[in-house]
């Protein structure tokens, strides 16, 4: 549950942004920050203390009506988000080497150029150093003339090893080996690997006191399986160029019959593809409950030896699996068995080099970009130096989060921080009290979870530990095996271990926040922390409409469709009576049938199924975030001005203001559990405070009567 970053490999999934300006092929940070990430109860002692020092001083003017990239020409109940968006929409211009652009663009571009000169200092670091680490990754990474020179040698070894395979043992033992622990599926809703299967290890559904290896569907090129099975004239032509895709990278490596060869990639993929389930399915957590003995794989996914496969892999001393796609398991399971091993060799070629393409001569970079650039709309490829910088995060996050946040995350912004959030959380318990349709069973329930909320604020609270990591400076490619099999230890390491609730899945220079269900956690990175989402000198209203909806958005993720099946422990537990959850799915349905009506394009439409859980947590996360403002502008005995409220729910609307291509906003819809940014501002229209604000009245196209205008939470 957090936000979305469109790499090389598909979309993943997050919860505030959805794929704007990140570069393709810049791979997605998962890491954090430096000591002290408070607890929800720590935070309650921050908040009093900050509001107390708060009542002293002079009130921020409000700004945002003068804002220039307001459209005033539109009413604000007919669009709002034109309203506060739409002149800097006109005029907004997305670089030939983005696919959108934004608030989150800035927010991002402002962090790498931070890290960029962390970095730079880093290889001037003394050898050996932990900084020094950092230097010589980046510095491999950005040595194109030194990738091009070793050409293909890199490559041999796997390519070798692909050519030995002599039966469906060595196969299984060959897939085993190459799992990866590259996917998770409720923080960072990233189910998205090309092994043909992905590892998340987390605590269990059903015992948060023991880490379990959860194995997902995988082993696609293309970002999902509706690419390969819907009957549209666009996704015929992009599989007609995913071929030439294949057909080009393999002939780039030498690989013979190059045409054929690539056919049986790509009708191996479309098999793959029948068998994996779609979004929604991926989406409830439910149907992911499916715990699985090691004896059950041969009954129940026959055709892969799995014996071989989990030796290999490294799991197999572990005697329970929770399998997040049976279907997926079971169908490509007997693909293994029934089709042909040279079709699977070369499947395995393809995909070893597609894989890899960044690490590879610029022949592969360019042939990747070209293809999977379509796809977004990006027109050229970012400098080189961004791509080396987000590998160098993906790499190496924590370490390079340490010395971020050291310069770039206050104390004062963290207290602050800190009081916003004990706020918010107190203004959803609040509102948790006051509904009059919930048994107090199922609140006592609610409120033990809010209360047992972990809350981390800029940075972890213990960094990890790169030590064992190897890197050489001229090596890039080795440095990218090394790193990824490094990130598999670490995730096997963490059986028997007790589990750390406290643990990040983000970097602290990463722009995102993230709810983690498991955990009963929410993090929030520093680089997200900055302005125009927060300022120390804005006014209540402006950051409690930025931050403040982000804080209640992850703080309302316990409590969406999938959160909230989760208990105060993360167990995996229905704590509802059967009339509350009668209530819930009901609202629930209304929120849905509202996002299904707003359309992108003549023949696609928002999923509100889809995107059900983001949608909720926007809506209660708004209501609480405004909550909350008003308790902290009563707590400094100031009164609140229509102007207020108004900058309020423009500081929201500003928050998701945005600008993309065509081609990603398409990807985004497909296979995005987050709506557009223009239709999530369009959550007010379920606020009465915001018809207030604006006077909002019948007629209008976004006006709703009362009685429609849903209140989940």
């Amino acid at each position: 549950m957090n936000k979305t970053n469109f790499v090389i490999k598909p979309l993943t999934r997050a919860c505030l942004q959805v794929m704007l300006s990140i570069p393709l092929m810049h791979s997605m940070a998962h890491a954090a920050d430096e000591a002290s990430a408070a607890s929800a109860a720590s935070a309650a002692s921050a908040a009093s203390a900050a509001s107390a020092a708060s009542a002293t001083q002079t009130r921020p003017a409000s700004s945002l009506k003068k804002e220039s990239g307001m459209d005033s020409a539109v009413a604000p109940g007919n669009d709002f988000n034109r309203y506060a968006n739409g002149a800097w929409e006109k005029s907004a211009v997305i670089p030939d080497d983005k696919v959108a652009v934004g608030i989150f663009d800035v927010l991002v571009e402002e962090s790498d150029a931070k890290v960029l000169k962390i970095i730079e200092q880093s290889t001037k670091a003394d050898a050996g150093s932990a900084a020094r680490k950092i230097g010589d990754f980046y510095t491999s990474y950005l040595n194109i003339d030194a990738i091009n020179q070793r050409g293909l040698a890199p490559l041999q070894g796997e390519m070798q090893s692909i050519a030995d395979l002599k039966d469906k043992v060595a196969l299984s033992t060959y897939l085993g080996k190459h799992l990866r622990a590259d996917v998770d599926p409720i923080n960072a809703t990233n189910v998205f690997t090309e092994n043909l299967f992905g590892l998340w290890v987390s605590q269990g559904f059903h015992d948060h006191t023991k880490y379990m290896p959860y194995l997902l569907q995988g082993g696609l090129g293309l970002p999902d399986r509706e690419y390969y099975l819907s009957a549209s004239p666009k996704m015929a032509e992009i599989r007609k160029n995913y071929l030439a895709h294949i057909v080009a990278t393999l002939k780039l490596a030498n690989v013979p019959d190059a045409e054929q060869a690539a056919k049986r990639v790509f009708d191996l993929e479309m098999l793959i593809a029948k068998g994996h389930a779609n979004r929604e399915a991926t989406s409830d957590v439910l149907k992911a409950d499916n715990t699985w003995t090691l004896a059950d794989f041969n009954k129940k996914a026959a055709g892969l030896d799995w014996s071989a496969y989990f030796k290999a892999a490294g799991l197999d001393g572990q005697s329970k699996f929770i399998i997040w796609h049976p279907g997926a398991l079971k169908a490509s399971s007997a693909l293994v068995a029934n089709t042909p091993l040279a079709s699977w060799q070369d499947y395995l070629r393809f995909h070893t080099i597609n894989q890899r393409s960044n690490v590879l001569p610029q022949a592969f970079f360019d042939q990747k970009f070209k293809f999977y650039s379509a796809l977004s709309g990006a027109k050229t490829a970012q400098p080189r130096w961004k791509y080396a910088v987000g590998a160098t995060n993906d790499a190496l996050g924590e370490e390079v989060g340490k010395l971020y946040v050291a310069e770039n995350f206050s104390a004062d912004s963290k207290t602050r921080i800190n009081g916003m959030v004990s706020n918010i959380l107190a203004a959803f318990g609040e509102r948790v009290q006051a509904l009059t349709w919930m048994t107090p069973a199922t609140k006592q329930e609610a409120l033990a979870k809010i209360k047992a909320t972990y809350v981390g604020v800029g940075y972890p609270d213990k960094w990890r530990d790169y030590s064992g990591l190897t890197v050489d400076a001229a090596d890039a490619y080795g440095n990218r095996e090394r790193s990824q099999e490094f990130e598999y230890r670490r995730a096997l390491e963490k059986f028997g271990q007790p589990v750390d609730v406290t643990e990040w899945c983000m970097n602290a220079q990463l722009v995102n926040a993230v709810n983690m269900p498991l955990q009963n956690a929410i993090n929030f990175p520093a680089a997200y922390l900055q302005a125009p989402n927060f300022d120390l000198a804005a006014s209540d209203a402006t950051n409690y409409g930025a931050l403040g909806a982000t804080i209640g958005h992850e703080i309302s993720h316990s409590f969406d469709n999938s959160g909230a099946m989760f208990d105060a422990k993360g167990e995996l537990r229905n704590w509802w009576s059967k009339a509350d959850l009668a209530h819930f799915k009901a609202s629930s349905k209304a929120l849905i049938a509202q996002f299904n009506q707003y359309k992108a394009f003549p023949d696609l439409s928002v999923n509100g199924a889809q995107t059900l859980g983001e949608n909720i947590a926007d809506l209660a996360g708004l209501m609480a975030a405004y909550d909350a403002y008003h308790a902290s502008m009563k707590q400094k005995g100031q009164a609140i001005t229509k102007e207020d409220e108004q900058e309020f729910f423009l500081a929201y609307a500003r928050s998701w203001r945005g600008k993309m291509r065509d081609e990603a906003l398409r990807t985004v819809i497909i296979t995005n559990e987050h709506a557009p940014g223009q239709y999530r501002v369009l959550t007010v229209r379920n606020l009465d405070a915001w018809y207030d604000a604006f006077a909002v009245q019948p007629g209008q196209k976004l006006y709703l009567a009362p009685k429609n205008r849903v209140k989940v939470w």
